[in-house]
């Protein structure tokens, strides 16, 4: 029997969710999507928790979409409208916002587009120095999700995450530090080490202190990346309908440049 797609443990208070899937860079398959809104349903009945840890098997963290199977899911004959589809993606990663406790995202390896967006709507993020990170969906044709456009002038100010999200840039995590966009930047066999060592900070902390200061960094900030998604879902889905990003995703497949002309 094949392992789960999603891995869940608990110790010391902390747990850690592992994506599961490093054959396939832990893409966003439906397997890895519903294993991780498991993983958080769990995390968000067990009260005993201090905080959590969010990490990934092999070389990537997440490496977004996999562009083999699918880019929506859902129904069109049941009736989702294309933006619906594109948001049900995504819905699962969002699911991380729900999370009441603090959320630290070890980044053991790559995390590319969506699994760029993963990582950013967690509290803290500790960066492999030597994976690369970005949101590269200007790249393929397509309209940025995962409510990067909205959470990333926010983490980077508005200069950096322009020129990252305009660009499609992939950086080191080494610069991903110096941009702002994770917290630490640790070599490879570091960064889950790194994160435990912060969870157990945040955990020798008074809990309820803890969750209440979380909800009112986030108050404070009038932080809702979730309807951003929603409205990125509605550009992605158009985006996804013209030439270029049919070509971008081939260019992608046949790992070669794209050739965009605006249509």
């Amino acid at each position: 029997m094949a392992e789960a797609a999603v891995l869940y443990e608990v110790k010391d208070q902390i747990a850690q969710i592992t994506l599961n899937r490093p054959e396939n860079r832990n893409s966003m398959t439906d397997d890895v999507l519903e294993g991780l809104r498991e993983a958080v349903t769990q995390v968000r009945q067990d009260r005993d928790l201090r905080c959590v840890v969010i990490t990934g098997r092999g070389r990537s963290f997440c490496a977004g979409a996999d562009f083999k199977t699918q880019l929506q899911r859902g129904d069109s004959a049941a009736g989702q409208l294309p933006h619906e589809r594109s948001f049900a993606m995504y819905s699962p990663f969002l699911s991380v916002l729900e999370i009441e406790i603090p959320t630290i995202a070890a980044l053991n390896g790559h995390a590319i587009g969506g699994g760029l967006g993963l990582a950013v709507v967690c509290d803290i993020r500790v960066a492999n120095e030597g994976a690369k990170y970005g949101a590269n969906f200007t790249r393929l044709g397509l309209h940025p999700g995962m409510a990067t456009t909205y959470i990333l002038p926010r983490l980077m100010g508005l200069p950096r995450a322009t020129e990252l999200l305009l660009t499609g840039r992939i950086i080191s995590g080494r610069e991903a530090a110096e941009w702002g966009l994770v917290h630490y930047a640790v070599p490879e066999e570091q960064v889950l080490e790194k994160a435990r060592e912060l969870a157990r900070e945040i955990a020798s902390a008074a809990p309820h202190a803890v969750r209440m200061a979380k909800a009112s960094i986030y108050r404070a900030a009038n932080w809702d990346p979730r309807q951003a998604a929603h409205w990125e879902a509605h550009a992605q889905s158009r985006s996804l309908e013209t030439e270029d990003a049919q070509e971008g995703i081939r260019a992608l497949l046949e790992k070669r440049p794209p050739v965009f002309k605006g249509r």
